[in-house]
């Protein structure tokens, strides 16, 4: 952890320890630099490092799958599902079987086995947030294991008196293909040795090559095919990159590459480190949360506090946590299902990008959070895949413009993973959600990024060649139309239907957005489109209805809460603007069942309900999570209760759901405590910022709640506190402190909301 030793650990929550080297994959301690990662063991006698990047897709045909040509067939399916053929969709298809995207593996595993080790001694590994170091140590050895932000690589340094080490890059982890081409080198060198793995994929022109440098301090160095030997040695610092590439790899040159980063004088590790740390360090810290928590659990190893679901110090640490994995797998490309680590080639749904939840919910903290890395690894995916986008509009749907895909590895953008019961071609929605974080993070900054601009052009023009048929209102009508990944109870109904509830909201916003980035006539005839789309129906349940058409009804029990995307992420519905339509969307919430009991589903759910002000569902929500057995000792989470399928949806989705509870902002309103959960009643939320350009510290206890507004320019605001509401004029460059009375005790998931008024018990300075 941050501070402490072996005998006295760290009452910070900035990073975890357990008494016992990892058992399993899922429990080694990870590291990352959002392009290269690793999941560390720790074990003294036969440590193992397992490597991943992002890039890492196995070929399995998806990689030359395009979307299918449907477009002619287009006007047909819909003339029929306006007419009542709600299983029409079902043969909007060129008949081809489900193609999974490339699916994400690890690279091999560096393994450092110690010939006698006799050694006693206490033993305990650490992974630090704030340095990325994951680190170990038994009487005299220690291992530390950190990937620089700096230099792009995997730092490995291993200490002990007369160290004795064989070490090889070994690929064979579980579900490798027994058809993989493998082959390895090992060159002795100067400063110790080069290993090198390749490996081919079978029936592939692709390939990956790792490439490790050892740097051995005295002693003697040998090769043992396929490593080498150390004996005697002081110290071994390894250098690892790892490259998928086509044809052969130059491994001269990428040797040559890692000796550059070596200095000319002084200690190698140490410099390495603290480049590194200019930029991690930096970034994790930005936001902190400290809650009242007892010192003796913040101490605890994390597999024993996470026997302790409602100990505030297990929310301080997973919160830390969240932040430092989601900036450790952000870089190159945004995280996986998996976030950058698996131990296996046989990744749960390919370890891919799904965006009709999973990856929208995990980056949810980016721009509030304070981590524009995260922000602009996930622009990186969207502009990389642009031509594939347009790929997609123009081939499914005859239109210019763009479709985002469902799911994708990272490689290609392309609609082709669909099927009968996912009919995730007709889903239209996922360019506005993936958009939504770029152009909060646009907000915030005061600032227009000139290629979102562009982009928001493209999902406009998309929606003005497809949307043109209406109904009987003259209302503009989506058809086909799907809520993923929901189908209506109908008997006769399928999944692709007629004007689901997200598919309005993100045409709307999408349109209404393309209008704010581009003044003019377009914008006129953007709005005019939008102002054309239907209200949300609310149906005879008093809930917002999943499907605004007549004869759909709502399936409640499913993990999506789709229909409710104009609550959450979008503010279209909320309790200050459209209050009746907030009170049905929290009747759908209060329907909606929890299906499966994925993790996402009750992160989601209660990211909802956080909007709607509802603190008990909130709390709820969170206690299904933390109670649920959802975390392995590294606090990576899985998508199933009792640590079922590695996945990091809940993880990196935390503190987003954290932040939310307490901070809620859009260009124009500043919300504080809207549903603070009651088990954690007092605390402090350091360095959130907001769309309207500040960044707040929050305190709040059962006595007085505090918080200190640094806006970074001019404005006024509509502050909502549980006090009341009123305007907040601020200057940039001078902070307001807001002091407010003791803290509320929630009753009603939605109380009325009075009008702006001066006359609150609350108080602000300069």
């Amino acid at each position: 952890m941050t501070a402490g030793t072996r005998d006295t650990p760290s009452t910070s929550p900035h990073g975890t320890w357990e008494p016992a080297p990892a058992a399993c994959w899922e429990d080694a301690f990870l590291s990352g630099n959002g392009r290269h990662g690793t999941l560390v063991f720790g074990d003294p006698n036969d440590d193992r490092v397992i490597v991943t990047q992002h890039t890492l897709v196995r070929p399995n045909g998806g990689e030359h799958a395009r979307p299918p040509e449907l477009a002619a067939e287009l006007p047909a399916i819909q003339d029929r599902l306006l007419a009542g053929d709600l299983t029409a969709a079902e043969e909007f298809t060129d008949g081809r079987p489900l193609q999974w995207v490339q699916p994400f593996h690890p690279a091999f595993q560096v393994r450092l086995r110690r010939p006698s080790a006799d050694e006693e001694g206490d033993y305990r590994r650490t992974v630090d947030f704030t340095t990325g170091v994951a680190a170990s140590s038994c009487a005299n050895w220690r291992s530390r294991v950190f990937v620089s932000r700096a230099d792009d690589v995997i730092v490995q340094y291993v200490t002990s008196p007369g160290l004795a080490l064989d070490i090889t890059l070994d690929h064979r982890l579980p579900g490798a293909p027994d058809t993989l081409g493998v082959s390895d080198g090992a060159v002795l060198t100067p400063e110790g040795a080069v290993l090198t793995l390749s490996a081919r994929y079978p029936g592939s022109d692709r390939a990956y090559t790792g490439v490790t440098l050892a740097v051995v301090t005295g002693g003697r160095t040998t090769l043992t095919a396929p490593g080498m030997r150390v004996a005697g040695a002081g110290s071994v610092l390894l250098l690892t990159r790892v490259e998928r590439h086509t044809g052969e790899l130059d491994t001269v040159a990428r040797t040559l590459e890692l000796r550059a980063l070596l200095p000319e004088g002084g200690e190698p590790y140490d410099g390495l480190l603290k480049r590194h740390l200019r930029l991690h360090r930096t970034a994790y810290s930005r936001v902190a949360l400290t809650l009242e928590a007892d010192d003796t659990e913040r101490v605890l190893p994390g597999s024993e506090l996470l026997k302790r679901p409602a100990s505030p110090a297990l929310l301080e640490r997973l919160f830390a946590a969240g932040r430092y994995h989601l900036l450790s797998a952000s870089g190159t490309l945004p995280p996986r299902l998996t976030g950058l680590w698996t131990g296996d080639w046989d990744t749960a749904w390919s370890g891919a990008f799904t965006t009709d939840a999973n990856l929208n919910l995990q980056t949810a903290s980016a721009v509030a959070g304070a981590l524009p890395e995260v922000v602009e690894a996930h622009a990186r995916l969207v502009h990389g895949q642009l031509p594939h986008w347009r790929d997609n509009a123009r081939a499914v749907f005859g239109a210019r413009g763009v479709v985002a895909p469902p799911h994708t590895d990272g490689e290609s953008g392309h609609t082709y993973h669909f099927s009968r019961e996912y009919p995730l071609h007709l889903w239209t929605a996922g360019a506005d959600w993936l958009l939504k974080p770029l152009v909060d993070h646009d907000e915030a900054r005061g600032e227009r990024d000139p290629r979102l601009a562009a982009v928001l052009a493209e999902v406009a023009l998309f929606y003005e060649d497809f949307l043109t048929r209406t109904d009987e209102h003259g209302h503009l009508v989506v058809v086909p139309s799907y809520s993923p990944e929901n189908r209506p109870s109908n008997p006769d109904a399928s999944w692709g239907a007629v004007n689901a509830a997200m598919d309005l909201s993100a045409a709307r916003h999408a349109l209404l957005t393309a209008a704010a980035y581009h003044p003019g006539p377009e914008a006129d005839r953007w709005r005019a489109l939008a102002e054309r789309l239907p209200p949300h129906r609310v149906n005879d349940d008093g809930a917002l209805a999943e499907w605004a058409w007549p004869g759909l009804d709502d399936t409640y029990d499913h993990r999506h809460l789709s229909q409710l995307y104009g609550v959450w992420p979008l503010d279209e519905i909320n309790p200050y603007d459209t209050p009746e339509l907030a009170a049905a969307a929290h009747r759908a919430l209060a329907l909606r069942g929890a299906e499966n009991d994925s993790a996402h589903g009750h992160l989601h759910h209660a990211l909802v309900a956080a909007r709607l002000r509802d603190g008990e569902r909130v709390a709820h929500a969170l206690d299904r999570v933390l109670a649920g057995d959802f975390f392995h000792a590294s606090l990576m989470s899985a998508h199933y209760p009792r640590r079922d399928v590695y996945n990091a949806d809940a993880a990196h989705t935390l503190p987003a759901l954290i932040i939310e509870s307490l901070i809620q902002s859009t260009p124009d309103r500043l919300v504080l405590l809207p549903a603070a959960p009651a088990a954690f009643p007092a605390g402090r939320l350091r360095g959130v910022r907001t769309r309207f350009g500040a960044e707040i510290d929050l305190d709040w206890s059962p006595r007085e709640v505090r918080a200190v507004v640094r806006p970074t320019r001019t404005h006024s605001v509509d502050l909502r506190t549980p006090s009341g509401a009123r305007r907040l004029s601020l200057r940039a460059g001078e902070d307001r402190v807001l002091t407010l009375g003791p803290r509320p005790t929630y009753g009603e998931a939605i109380p009325h909301i009075p009008p702006p008024m001066e006359g609150t018990p609350w108080h602000h300075a300069h």
